[in-house]
């Protein structure tokens, strides 16, 4: 039977005592020696146990690949990445966020090549477009890492010599199949059969699709197989390490077949674009081992890395899961490194349920999208659509159709009626009434609540919890349900009790109306602390719309209705923010409505 996590932790403590009094030469023992399992099991404890201050998060996006412009699904991985960060600084944490390219590799070399162009002015152009839709799409990224950078080549190199000085680097001769679209050594079982455009046999990739060649050539490599059983007992025992679950799986699943050693450089004269091997300026380091290091690189490694490294966090598309999840960890081994606390993995996004592509057209550009429907506009349609363990599908009516709904129509709209100085003609925050909504342990006070109100507050009140659970997760798109949700139950309780038809003049009535739009604006107040790590552009001017300062927009801060819990509220009659217009601007449905787009340029009105 697999040993557990906990008891091979505990087997590490007993390993270790050993070793300080006995045996310190068996961590520096030959890779060979008869010591071998027990320097593997040291440095799986000291991989995954290494404290770390529970208040810090480091965050990371894949560093994207600079042979193309940037498309719809590495702004997913972005704002994905994004929503996390803002979370956490919501939730009190010291928290960095990394994002950035990644420029060497044969891909790189060729692309250039095609642009007549020299390789670092190639990087240094498509590096910037990156850099211009994750600045226009209000992506807080704290560091931008380029793997051209010198910092970055530091790191590799230094990275490089423990790895070697360890004896899990070694020159040898690989021979196999190659994706140059892939930047990936594939293994028989990974390769089939197929036919090029001109009806021409080739081999291919069984994952990407991509054209395969045969390698053959002198070159150094990383002892992989030696760490099958410790990524296997890190994934057994930590059954959160790599989110959804469904990835977890297919992980564990991969483990269970061999894992041979692989190349981890190129001969130069193949490849030339690339970080030197240190020490062999004919060889340059494999991309991937390269790219991997960047999120080393951020943290400040080798000198000052451990603040940040043991609470790291990667956030990555699945067609680079193995990269991350089999390679990396066991990169980190080989190098005594701690683990990242989890590998969050997403879906594609598709174009018609299909993979989007140049040669199909059907690439959908992520900064004229942003522009044409906001910025937070893409941000709520790929959180709001965007499923991790399933592909989805992109399309403009789609988006257009989300959020005139649930931004334009339902929140929108629900704010416009409650704020609205025919209803609130004071414009301040209005007073709760406990009589006109008693307790439901107010015995046999008679309220105006109806039974549905008490199910919204119940709501309102475990919405919070609900979303900390989704966003912990990266199940976004349940999240924004519920928040979506609620906001319907909202305005039903507006409609049901039709304030605007109360009589002003009667002192019950007006207790009344001031009450609905106290509970109305508490939960709007909610809604907009919590959609801030999602939508910060209208979840700031929602929350400013009512008043909330600065220091009153943290999750520590949501306290719902307090005066229904017979708290004091420090809301109550302040004066409401200014009225700067509808919250979203209703967005005109793409060709199919054009006749009639005149209609739909304002907000819905609603009676009052």
């Amino acid at each position: 039977m697999m040993k557990t996590y906990h008891s091979i932790f505990r087997e590490c403590m007993v390993v270790q005592s050993w070793s300080r009094r006995h045996a310190k030469g068996c961590v520096l023992s030959s890779p060979l020696s008869s010591k071998w399992n027990c320097k593997m099991v040291m440095v799986r404890c000291q991989s995954t146990e290494i404290p770390r201050d529970d208040r810090t998060y480091y965050i990371t996006t894949p560093i994207f690949y600079v042979n193309a412009s940037p498309h719809i699904g590495h702004l997913y991985s972005a704002v994905t990445a994004d929503y996390l960060h803002r979370y956490k600084l919501l939730r009190g944490f010291k928290t960095r966020f990394a994002t950035g390219t990644d420029e060497h590799g044969l891909k790189i070399q060729q692309a250039a090549d095609a642009a007549s162009q020299d390789p670092q002015s190639f990087c240094t152009e498509v590096s910037q477009r990156f850099k211009h839709l994750f600045q226009s799409c209000n992506i807080s990224y704290t560091d931008y890492i380029r793997t051209t950078e010198l910092r970055h080549r530091c790191a590799v190199e230094h990275f490089w010599t423990v790895l070697q000085s360890k004896g899990f680097i070694y020159k040898g001769n690989y021979e196999g199949w190659y994706s140059t679209q892939d930047e990936s050594f594939l293994t028989l079982s990974q390769v089939g059969d197929a036919k090029d455009s001109s009806g021409k046999a080739v081999k291919i990739s069984l994952e990407s699709g991509h054209k395969v060649e045969w390698m053959k050539e002198d070159n150094y490599m990383f002892r992989l197989s030696e760490f099958q059983s410790q990524l296997r007992d890190w994934l057994e025992g930590n059954p959160r390490a790599v989110q959804p679950e469904r990835f977890h799986r297919i992980v564990l699943q991969w483990l269970q077949e061999d894992l041979p050693d692989f190349s981890v450089s190129r001969q130069t004269k193949r490849l030339w674009w690339g970080i030197p091997v240190p020490g062999d300026p004919d060889q340059i380091i494999y991309v991937w081992l390269d790219a991997l290091v960047n999120y080393l690189t951020v943290a400040g490694y080798p000198d000052k890395h451990s603040q940040w490294w043991s609470s790291v966090h990667h956030v990555v598309g699945k067609d680079i899961l193995k990269f991350h999840a089999i390679y990396w960890p066991a990169f980190l081994l080989a190098a005594n490194l701690p683990l990242p606390q989890t590998i969050h993995v997403h879906s594609h996004w598709t174009v018609g349920g299909k993979k989007m592509s140049k040669s199909l057209g059907n690439v959908v550009d992520p900064l004229e999208r942003s522009q044409r429907f906001t910025t937070d506009g893409m941000r709520y349609f790929l959180l709001r659509q965007g499923v991790p363990d399933t592909d989805c599908d992109y399309d403009d009516d789609k988006v257009v159709k989300l959020l005139n709904a649930e931004l334009t129509d339902s929140l929108g709209g629900l704010l416009n009626r409650c704020t609205a100085t025919s209803l609130n003609p004071t414009q301040v925050y209005p007073y709760f009434c406990i009589n006109s909504f008693p307790t439901r342990c107010a015995g046999g006070q008679e309220g105006r609540a109806a039974a549905e109100d008490y199910h919204m507050l119940d709501s309102v009140y475990a919405l919070p919890a609900v979303v900390e659970q989704h966003y912990e997760s990266m199940h976004v798109y349940k999240a924004l349900e519920a928040i979506s949700g609620c906001v319907r139950q909202t305005n039903g309780f507006v409609q049901r009790h039709t304030p605007w038809k109360l009589n002003r003049a009667d002192s019950e009535d007006q207790k009344w109306l001031e009450t609905i739009l106290h509970v109305s604006l508490e939960c709007l107040r909610i809604y907009g602390t919590l959609l801030q790590p999602i939508v910060p552009e209208i979840a700031d001017k929602l929350l400013s719309r009512l008043g909330v300062k600065q220091d009153e927009k943290s999750w520590a801060a949501l306290d719902f209705l307090a005066k229904y819990q017979g708290k004091q509220c420090p809301f109550e009659g302040r004066t409401l923010g200014p009225d700067t217009g509808v919250l979203f601007n209703r967005l005109e449905r793409p060709n199919a409505e054009k006749g009639s787009s005149k209609k739909n340029k304002k907000p819905a009105k609603f009676q009052s």
